[in-house]
């Protein structure tokens, strides 16, 4: 079985963010980059499915030598082959990261496509559809239980106030979410075995932007709270300013 894994490089969930100078991205200056959490999900999913069935798993990234990091992590998960698409610079947006994903991925000819439902940086949610709309071939988000028999897919989604479950034909494109296992944690021999393992590099297509980070900012500080001590005599007062300041009477 073929399976490719897309997997995203971003920065650590606990790192304090600062906007750059330039207004339009972060500082980077002692920030950690990780492997997606989401994408651990679907790794370690892809890894499963190849020890169920035989096969090999090609991880996938889009972006700069930073990218190489979710590779080499799903390495030491499991995944046997690597591929970076090698961006010029950090300016793309989700349409480009799909479009190139997609080129690639119809070249491999997988039977499965996993990603995670989103990555953590900019939560958009839309390249795991995009690209599958890109390959055409079905595809199914937020996913918490899959299972394959032959050719045919039974898969458990979350939607809003529950669950539904699904059928669909391989080959196809899973997004993963919390649930769906539990990532293993790479052992010293798969932290060696994975030194090995060589990425290799292909040429990003170069695609007109569809839309651009105009500014990035900051939320706004939370305002001081205000303390009454005298009881009912403060209703008034309170009421007041729920109705003329808050605003939410």
């Amino acid at each position: 079985m073929k399976i490719v894994v897309c997997v995203s490089t971003v920065p650590d969930s606990t790192t304090k963010i600062k906007v750059g100078g330039n207004g339009k991205s972060i500082d980077e200056a002692g920030v950690t980059f990780i492997i997606n959490p989401y994408d651990e999900f679907a790794v370690e999913e892809a890894v499963q499915l190849k020890e169920k069935n035989t096969g090999e798993v090609v991880a996938v990234s889009f972006g700069t030598d930073r990218a190489k990091e979710g590779i080499k992590k799903a390495f030491q998960m499991g995944a046997d082959k690597g591929i970076l698409i090698k961006a010029a610079g950090d300016e793309f947006d989700s349409f480009t990261v799909a479009k190139n994903l997609a080129t690639v991925i119809k070249e491999l000819n997988p039977d499965i496509v996993f990603f995670g439902k989103q990555s953590i940086d900019f939560d958009g949610l839309v390249v795991p559809k995009m690209t599958a709309e890109f390959l055409g071939l079905p595809s199914v988000n937020v996913v918490t239980k899959l299972e394959i028999n032959g050719s045919e897919a039974t898969i458990e989604r979350e939607i809003e106030g529950g669950k539904e479950t699904l059928k669909a034909k391989l080959p196809l494109v899973i997004g993963a979410q919390k649930g769906l296992n539990t990532p293993r944690y790479p052992n010293l021999k798969s932290i060696m075995a994975s030194k090995s393992k060589p990425i290799e590099e292909k040429p990003a297509i170069d695609e007109p932007l569809k839309s651009s980070l105009l500014e990035m900012n900051l939320p706004a500080a939370k305002g001081q709270g205000k303390v009454f001590s005298d009881g009912a005599a403060n209703v008034p007062e309170l009421v007041r300013l729920l109705r003329e300041e808050a605003k939410v009477i």
